[in-house]
């Protein structure tokens, strides 16, 4: 399990490559992967800047990659988070998750992004033409997160 903050960009290929390497276990990876974007309502962003508080923000992640194992029988899970300014087109987020069948890795993936979306540590301000504003949480993004206060069910095999 690998979850990483970094101001570098990432290689989605090749962090799926590292998560499998040597494996003939996994029968299925399911990736997400955000990507910043240059407008929203309507309104041009022409860069966001994404703020933590080090070491607390991995050890939250890291917390919630251990529940989605529990919860699920994964192989592997990759978080990767940017922080820092960044530009529409850039890479954030990639959440990668490696299991032997679909079901589960689609599942863990989406319970992984919910939560990144709307409890990880992270402080985002938008910057747009007419000047810069903290990005307030979602109502959507809290309701996707509820879904996931039921115990997971196991998934059928394929």
């Amino acid at each position: 399990m690998r979850v990483r903050l970094q101001r570098e960009d990432f290689d989605v290929a090749a962090e799926v490559a590292r998560l499998t390497r040597g494996r003939t276990d996994v029968g299925a990876v399911a990736t997400f992967t955000g990507i910043c974007r240059g407008s929203e309502a309507g309104g041009e962003i022409a860069a966001m800047t994404l703020e933590h508080y080090p070491g607390m923000a991995e050890a939250e992640i890291m917390r919630h990659v251990e529940e989605a194992q529990a919860r699920w029988p994964l192989l592997g899970v990759t978080v990767i988070h940017r922080y820092g300014r960044l530009v529409p087109g850039d890479n954030i987020v990639l959440v990668a998750t490696a299991a032997a069948h679909r079901q589960e890795a689609f599942a863990a993936a989406e319970f992984l992004m919910d939560y990144l979306k709307t409890r990880a540590p992270f402080w985002k301000r938008e910057e747009r033409a007419e000047g810069g504003a903290w990005v307030a949480a979602k109502e959507a993004d809290d309701a996707a997160l509820e879904r996931w206060a039921r115990p997971a069910r196991p998934a059928a095999a394929e």
